[in-house]
C-alpha cells in the first residue's frame, strides 16, 4: 500500500517488558472541575498530552461528557511541576474546554490530542471523528487528523489532513497523528487504517504554508511511507507522543497491542533528522500494572500521548485504562542506554 523505509531485518524486538517508568500519580475526572459548563466534572478524562510553561505542566486531556456516543472534547488545565513529585493523587484542578466538535471532520468527537511546538508555535493535532463515524453504510474516512494552532484568541483549527484523492476510498480511519519539522520539511506522523485491514505506522509530507492559513482548509498529504512494521507478536502499533529532542535525535514513544491478549504496552524509538530509524528498544519499557491501568473503560491500557524533558527526566502523560490520566517519569540516561544497546547498523 505504501513504500516502506523500514529495515525490518535490522530491528530486533522481543515480547517481554522491563518496566522502567516510575508512576508519579493519576488524575481522575472527579479531580478536574470544568469552567462554564453546567456539569462540574467530566464523565472521564484520559489520553492527555502535555506542554511545559516555566514551573507548570499544561495538560490537554480528552474529556467525555456523556457515554451515549462517547463524543469527546479537549480540556486544558495547569499542574505545578512540584505536584508531580509530591501529591498528585490529592490535588484538584480547574479546566477549560478549548477544543470541541465544530465541523464535519470532528462532529462526533475531538479525541487524543497531541500537543507540541514548532518554530515557537504551539500546536495540537487530534483525531477527529467525522460526520460518517456512526453511519454503517460508509466505512471510509471515519476519523481524520486535524491540527489547531494557539493564537492570541485561543486555539484555532487550521486544517484537516487527507490522503490524495485516489487513496481516500481505501482509508477507514487515520489516528495517532502529530507534525514534526525535519531536515527536509514538515512531516505528518500518523497511523492509517486501510481497507486491507492493515494499520500503517506512517510518515507523510505536508505543505510548509499551513501555519499561514487564516481559515480552516483541507490539506492533501503526499509521499506517505511506512516507517516501522509491527512485530509478529503484535496486532498493531501506533504513534504515542510527539518526539522529544535528545542529543540531536528524535525520541518517540509508541504503543503496541498484543496479538493474543490485546494489551496495550509501550516501547521507544529514535529517529534522525533525515527520517531514518536509528534505534528501537529491544523490549517494551512499560505495561499495565497499576489498578487504574488494569481496570477501566478499556482494560489493560497504557497509551502515551505526551512527553517532555525536565532536567534529567522524561515526564510522560498517558491514558490509563481509558479512564484516567497517568503521569510517569523515566530516567533519560537509562532509556538512552537501552536504545544504544539496540542501534540499527
Amino acid at each position: 500500500m505504501f513504500r516502506s523505509i523500514c529495515k525490518a531485518k535490522d530491528i530486533k524486538r522481543e515480547n517481554k517488558t522491563v518496566d522502567i517508568v516510575k508512576r508519579r500519580g493519576v488524575i481522575t475526572a472527579n479531580k478536574v472541575h470544568l469552567k462554564k459548563y453546567p456539569i462540574d466534572n467530566p464523565v472521564t478524562i484520559f489520553n492527555a498530552s502535555i506542554m511545559v510553561d516555566e514551573d507548570e505542566l499544561i495538560i490537554y486531556g480528552r474529556i467525555v461528557l456523556g457515554y451515549f456516543t462517547y463524543a469527546s472534547a479537549v480540556a486544558e488545565f495547569r499542574v505545578p511541576i512540584k505536584d508531580i513529585f509530591n501529591n498528585l493523587f490529592t490535588c484538584h484542578y480547574t479546566a477549560e474546554i478549548v477544543l470541541h466538535p465544530t465541523n464535519k471532520f470532528d462532529l462526533w468527537g475531538v479525541e487524543d490530542p497531541r500537543s507540541y511546538e514548532i518554530d515557537g508555535k504551539w500546536l495540537i493535532t487530534y483525531c477527529g471523528r467525522t460526520v460518517n463515524y456512526f453511519d454503517p453504510s460508509i466505512r471510509v474516512e471515519r476519523t481524520l487528523p486535524v491540527t489547531a494552532i494557539l493564537d492570541k484568541d485561543g486555539w484555532r483549527k487550521l486544517c484537516v489532513f487527507r490522503l490524495p484523492e485516489p487513496l481516500r476510498g481505501f482509508l477507514i480511519s487515520d489516528k495517532d497523528a502529530f507534525l514534526v519539522k525535519m531536515k527536509d520539511g514538515l512531516k505528518l506522523f500518523h497511523r492509517p487504517h486501510m481497507r486491507d485491514e492493515k494499520f500503517y505506522l506512517a510518515m507523510s509530507d505536508v505543505p510548509e504554508d499551513i501555519f499561514s492559513f487564516t481559515e480552516f482548509k483541507e490539506v492533501s498529504i503526499t509521499d506517505t511511507v511506512l516507517v516501522l512494521e509491527h512485530a509478529k507478536f503484535e496486532d498493531k502499533i501506533g504513534w504515542g507522543s510527539p518526539p522529544v529532542k535528545i542529543d540531536g535525535e528524535y525520541l518517540f514513544f509508541l504503543h503496541g497491542v498484543d496479538l493474543e491478549t490485546k494489551v496495550y504496552k509501550v516501547f521507544a524509538m529514535l529517529m534522525n533528522e533525515n527520517g531514518e530509524v536509528t534505534a528501537v528498544t529491544p523490549y517494551y519499557i512499560m505495561e499495565p500494572k497499576e489498578s487504574y491501568e488494569v481496570y477501566g473503560d478499556r482494560p489493560f491500557t497504557v497509551f502515551p500521548c505526551g512527553a517532555q524533558l525536565i532536567d534529567d527526566s522524561i515526564i510522560i502523560s498517558y491514558g490509563a485504562g481509558d479512564s484516567a490520566i497517568g503521569i510517569g517519569e523515566i530516567d533519560s540516561s537509562e532509556l538512552m542506554a537501552i536504545l544504544d544497546s539496540n542501534r540499527i547498523e
